[in-house]
């Protein structure tokens, strides 16, 4: 063998990590395209006796490259574990089902009785789920424990189908003596909403064997959340319920607090973000008081409850022996109840399990509670007419799509999402309204934008910065995005009163008291961190800085729930105002 050679199958097998039954190529940043350029990888699968699992995340992996993998796992009937998550970057769409149904179907000839099947971070949409759709309804999946879909984009559709295999799949495994036991559920950040959720619930709750389920970030409301409410009540070995950032709005939070009633064994729960309000954590708490005797966790962040109902939670979880950690973070406290529920939770002596309180948002207004029960109504109101548009235009769709399935294997499926609405985003602003209106976002955002209008470009511009969230890059870069647009829009039009802007945004975020008693927004730290962005562009005029710096440098409650964002913007302030 030439020296060359050897060198080149030394750094092969140094790359090529071989663990006790698994091969993995993780995170190799290969480029796969044909036939070729995986002749190593199949070489090394085909002599791998007893291998039981096999690792390709972190690669881009083409149509040709597939099939031959494909190939060499027709005879591997030992796999069990898939971890096939981040495998086509850069690919086009249209080449990723193809690619899974090559893959798939070499596990069903092979006869492998998979466990694990991660195919997360593959945004392939809901025809990538047509993709592995035979796969899971296959005897190969009868053993299936864990099911990892997260952030691939699969939508209302792909949810459908998803749910439809996953049915036929326990029906078979049931018929055959060994029903489908699937212990662990993943598919957070796939915009789901509430057709989605709820066809997967219904799976679920025929499954019945579930002991962790993440679904965060994917636009349920009420309905949806109710619907795997009812779900959860069927799967008694629940032990991790991840539905961060949904919207439970409190009939949500209700259902799934009657729920919980049902389960013993739950020991975290992430409702961060899901807007639980007071009377949905009250709920809550008297289902902590009589039930869940094991729970650890449970995140209740950002959900706009105010402190009487902050305490029942807090009080609820006292006699629980397991318990480390109380997430209450963001929500409306204010000063005085973040001081009194860190003093129950001492008196307690479970001080040390409270979250930080850092991002709370202050006490509400005396007549804000009422306004959420109407805000809750008429959110659901509009939240529920869309759905119903939606389920009219799918049905149109599937009457064509039926006729055409069969040609088109791989179409995109009857309940693609219809077109995304700027209006329903800036009435109620969430991340994922903003992400749903497409690559275009921020050009349609400008348009919709009166500009000519000062109190409305200074709605726009709160209502955008609102779902403003540092930690997750996509939405970060959609807010600051359509941010720009706005703003520069506004700036650059001769006719803009950027002095009038200036002054409504100063009593919108309550730093200056308003002749015409407009009520000021809650302030929240994305308010801020857009508003440090903007001031930092070339369209954001220089002496408004000024004006800014001088307001922001004064003691304000209103601002007291934003330190640190606070502190960021007055230190950028200070960089760029104008020398004197």
């Amino acid at each position: 063998m030439a020296s060359d050679d050897v060198a080149n199958l030394a750094d092969s097998l140094a790359k090529t990590q071989v663990d006790e039954g698994e091969l993995s190529y993780k995170g190799q940043g290969l480029k796969l395209d044909n036939a070729q350029s995986v002749e190593k990888m199949v070489k090394a699968i085909e002599e791998f006796d007893g291998l039981r699992a096999l690792r390709l995340e972190g690669n881009t992996i083409g149509v040709e490259a597939a099939q031959t993998i494909a190939k060499a796992l027709e005879k591997k009937s030992n796999l069990q574990c898939c971890h096939w998550s981040d495998m086509f970057t850069g690919r086009l769409r249209a080449e990723i089902p193809p690619a899974l149904v090559s893959l798939g179907d070499a596990l069903i000839t092979a006869g492998t009785r998979l466990k694990v099947l991660d195919l997360s971070d593959n945004a392939f949409g809901p025809d990538g789920v047509k993709g592995i759709e035979k796969l899971l309804k296959s005897t190969a999946c009868h053993t299936l424990q864990e099911l990892r879909l997260n952030n691939c984009g699969m939508g209302i559709g792909g949810g459908k189908i998803l749910a439809a295999a996953l049915t036929v799949c326990h029906k078979e495994s049931s018929a055959l003596g060994a029903p489908l036991q699937l212990k662990v559920f993943i598919a957070g950040r796939n915009r789901l909403e509430n057709d989605g959720a709820t066809a997967l619930a219904q799976a679920f709750q025929l499954i019945g064997s579930l002991e962790e389920v993440h679904m965060p970030q994917n636009g349920i409301n009420h309905l949806g959340v109710t619907a795997l409410a009812t779900a959860m009540q069927h799967n008694p070995q629940l032990r991790v319920l991840n539905l961060n950032d949904n919207t439970f709005t409190k009939r949500g939070a209700i259902a799934m607090a009657q729920a919980l009633k049902h389960l013993r064994n739950v020991q975290v729960i992430n409702f961060g973000d899901c807007l639980v309000r007071s009377e949905g954590a009250s709920a809550i708490a008297e289902t902590l008081r009589e039930g869940l005797p094991i729970l650890k966790e449970l995140n209740l962040s950002f959900g706009e409850i105010t402190e009487g109902a902050a305490l029942e939670v807090a009080r609820s979880v006292q006699h629980k022996d397991q318990f480390e950690k109380l997430d209450l973070n963001g929500n409306s406290l204010g000063e005085g109840g973040c001081e009194n529920l860190r003093e129950v939770m001492k008196n307690m002596n479970m001080a040390d399990k409270l979250g930080s309180l850092s991002d709370d948002e202050g006490e509400p207004e005396e007549d804000e509670d009422e306004e959420d029960d109407d805000d809750d109504d008429e959110e659901e109101d509009v939240e529920e007419e869309e759905e119903e548009e939606e389920e009219e235009e799918e049905e149109e769709l599937e009457e064509g799509e039926e006729e055409n399935s069969e040609l088109n294997q791989f179409s995109t499926p009857p309940s693609a999402p219809r077109t995304p609405d700027v209006s329903s985003f800036l009435s109620f602003p969430s991340p994922d309204k903003l992400l749903r209106l497409g690559a275009k976002r921020s050009f349609l955002i400008q348009q919709q934008v009166d500009v000519s209008d000062v109190s409305k470009t200074v709605e726009a511009f709160l209502k955008i910065s609102s779902v403003y969230k540092e930690d997750d890059a996509e939405v970060k870069s959609a807010v600051l995005e359509s941010i720009d647009a706005v703003l520069s829009k506004a700036f650059l039009t001769p006719s803009f009163q950027g002095l009038s802007f200036m002054s409504s945004l100063l009593v919108m975020l309550g730093l200056l008291k308003s002749e015409d008693k407009l009520k000021p927004v809650k302030v929240v730290p994305g308010h801020l961190q857009c508003l440090e962005h903007a001031v930092k562009q070339s369209y954001f005029p220089r002496e408004h800085i000024t004006v800014l710096n001088a307001f922001m440098a004064r003691p304000n409650k209103s601002l007291e729930p934003c330190g640190s964002a606070r502190d960021r913007l007055q230190s950028t302030l200070q960089k760029l105002k104008p020398e004197s």
